[in-house]
């Protein structure tokens, strides 16, 4: 099923497209206080970029080859989720494990019901589980994932579940993912656009060098604002659950009516055995340059060297650093290049320059990473980022 991956079979294009110039849209949303109920795009088809627009919502609705776009939170790779041929094309060109299932990605709470919906559904009774509803209300679109009951006849591709009998859904907070999925008229299934176990992609540039030959086409939105995936949760267990920390925190989830509870639901090392996987990220290795990673978790007052640390990992050669501000590591004493990297003074800015962080230092062609942690006790984003790390990461230091 795998192809190798230095045989490639299409011409990749990049298509930049500019979300501000893309037509007109008009919001149809009721006073239900539900967001984006349904909304219509005239597209504007005398400009670039509502041709290029065109040509990929297109090839998204009738072609078995995915098409990679931009979200809020990191570049997806997409196809139409109620095609089996499409989705197996998703999982062909990532290498992708077939038991690690898809997120539907939606434009509008109409597109989702359509797709909850059966001939059998009562017409005054909202297929979105109620649980759900302030979560939506508040937090949609935007980088929240909510997992669902597949329904009887379902229109999904069987590839989208992976054999479960639920799946996840979330409406993209990024205008031009929103106009994709309304143009192209289906539901998208998109698991991030990397070839599989490595750094997720923040920028088209990350998607090409590890799609390049295996895709046709990669839109082009800029850099995603988040830089971590969407968090994901389950409101039909009880008391809801955290399967998958992203880019909101538990913290704030449990700020939400019926949400208050909100247990954690996910580990920081992945599945072991057979079962197959609640949420995306969960089983397999993730988000891993080529290089070596180890994770300072420091909790000590003395600080090791990093010549320390580097004997450690058994490297005496090129030696990447990550960390958030100006690090305290020791190194006196080197004989080695150290690619110094400082991604953010805060944890926003962390998150966000992550994966582009550690994409960068395998260019660099390092012979192992040292990232600093970072605090994670307060129940945001931080939580995605080191549930990253640890997943990354082939050494961990704990305590000095």
């Amino acid at each position: 099923m795998a192809q190798a991956q230095d045989v490639k079979i299409h011409q990749t294009r990049i298509l930049p497209i500019d979300a501000t110039k893309l037509g007109c849209l008009t919001d149809k949303t009721t006073n239900s206080g539900m967001p984006l109920e349904d909304w219509d795009l005239e597209p504007d088809t005398t400009t670039q970029d509502g041709i290029d627009l065109q040509l990929a919502a297109s090839n998204l609705k009738e072609s078995d080859i995915p098409v990679a776009f931009p979200t809020e939170t990191v570049y997806g790779l997409g196809a139409d989720a109620t095609r089996s041929a499409a989705v197996k094309g998703i999982y062909h060109a990532k290498q992708r494990p077939s038991d690690n299932p898809l997120i539907v990605h939606i434009a509008s709470l109409k597109q989702l019901r359509r797709l909850l919906s059966t001939s059998d559904s009562p017409s005054d009774i909202d297929p979105i589980p109620q649980i759900y509803h302030p979560l939506i209300k508040r937090f949609w679109p935007g980088p929240i994932t909510i997992i669902l009951p597949v329904p009887e006849n379902s229109k999904l591709a069987p590839e989208v579940t992976a054999g479960l009998r639920t799946f996840g859904a979330r409406m993209p907070r990024n205008l031009l993912a929103l106009a994709l999925i309304k143009t192209a008229d289906v539901p998208v299934a998109a698991p991030s656009a990397n070839a599989s176990t490595k750094p997720s992609p923040t920028a088209a540039e990350h998607v090409r060098y590890d799609l390049d030959g295996r895709i046709e086409l990669i839109v082009d939105g800029g850099p995603c604002d988040v830089g971590v995936e969407s968090t994901v949760v389950d409101g039909l267990s009880s008391p809801p659950a955290v399967l998958r920390p992203g880019g909101i925190g538990i913290d704030l989830i449990k700020t939400v009516p019926g949400w208050e509870n909100t247990a954690v639901g996910y580990h920081d090392v992945s599945m072991k055995g057979d079962a197959a996987p609640r949420a995306p990220g969960m089983k397999y290795r993730h988000y891993s340059p080529k290089a070596p990673v180890m994770l300072v978790e420091s909790t000590g007052e003395r600080q090791p060297s990093i010549a320390d640390l580097a004997r450690q990992l058994g490297t005496n050669g090129s030696l990447g650093l990550l960390h958030a501000e100006q690090v305290t590591l020791e190194d006196a004493g080197r004989s080695f290049t150290v690619w110094d990297m400082c991604i953010g003074p805060d944890t926003p800015s962390v998150a966000r320059g992550l994966f582009s962080a550690l994409r960068e230092l395998d260019r660099k062609d390092v012979d192992a990473i040292i990232v600093e942690g970072i605090d994670d006790g307060e129940g945001d984003i931080a939580a995605a980022v080191m549930n990253r790390l640890r997943k990354a990461a082939e050494v961990k230091l704990e305590q000095l």
